[in-house]
């Protein structure tokens, strides 16, 4: 069960538009490193250049035989999540549907602006930079979340991935 606990203080500033960026309570550079050092290692992970997002921003990209999310699970290609750079520091991922509505409850994340156009699915999210040792621990707990929606661990009602 995907369960978080609250966010504490204010949500922070972001951009309503593509580049979608977290530009207030971003983190210092020595949390930003060590979320960064513990992101990529999920197995099967390779860890890539984003392919849809800002320059410098680092994708999480399954290998194709792990591969087994739905079509929401992924942004482009086999890419379910990717760290912004250091300046901003918070997370673009994929989520089931039942997950971001936990995510938003509690405050530690926001839908993807181009998902109310339908451009995008509603299960791409940004989830908020971590500012301190716990909340990176949070943090990588819903890109875990978002590491098994895109192996087909969890599904999301109404998706096929062709």
């Amino acid at each position: 069960m995907f369960e978080l606990t609250p966010r504490t203080g204010p949500r922070p500033d972001t951009t309503d538009c593509a580049p979608h960026e977290q530009v207030s309570q971003n983190p210092d550079a020595s949390t930003y490193q060590k979320l960064k050092e513990r992101a990529f290692d999920f197995p099967f992970v390779e860890r890539r250049r984003s392919i849809i997002s800002v320059p410098g921003a680092e994708a999480l990209w399954l290998a194709h035989d792990h591969a087994h999310g739905c079509h929401d699970s992924f942004m482009v290609g086999n890419e379910f999540a990717h760290v912004h750079p250091h300046y901003d520091g918070s997370m673009h991922l994929m989520l089931p549907l039942e997950c971001t509505r936990e995510l938003f409850a509690k405050g530690w994340g926001e839908p993807h602006p181009m998902a109310a156009t339908g451009m995008i699915p509603a299960t791409a999210v940004m989830v908020f930079a971590p500012r301190d040792l716990q909340e990176i621990e949070t943090a990588l707990q819903i890109l875990a979340t978002s590491y098994d929606f895109a192996r087909g661990k969890l599904s999301n009602p109404a998706s096929v991935r062709l």
